[in-house]
């Protein structure tokens, strides 16, 4: 999983797999969500982001990390 954030159009971006976006639904004004062609969630879109979310702090819990890459 991937988080990108771009100032520019306070939009968050959530990569939940390398796969390509086939098909997205907006489930709420600003929330777009990204399928691939088999229809599996692959990503998350929030615009506004930094007025839908605390973007200035990530928490994890209790997920399975072997590695960890900050890019």
């Amino acid at each position: 999983m991937k988080l990108d954030y771009d100032k520019d159009t306070d939009s968050l971006y959530i990569h939940l797999s390398e796969a390509s976006a086939a098909d997205s639904e907006e489930v709420r004004e600003g929330i777009v969500l990204d399928f691939d062609s088999e229809g599996a969630l692959v990503g998350i879109d929030i615009q506004h982001a930094s007025r839908t979310a605390d973007i200035a702090r990530l928490i994890v819990n209790h997920l399975p990390v072997t590695h960890f890459n900050a890019a």
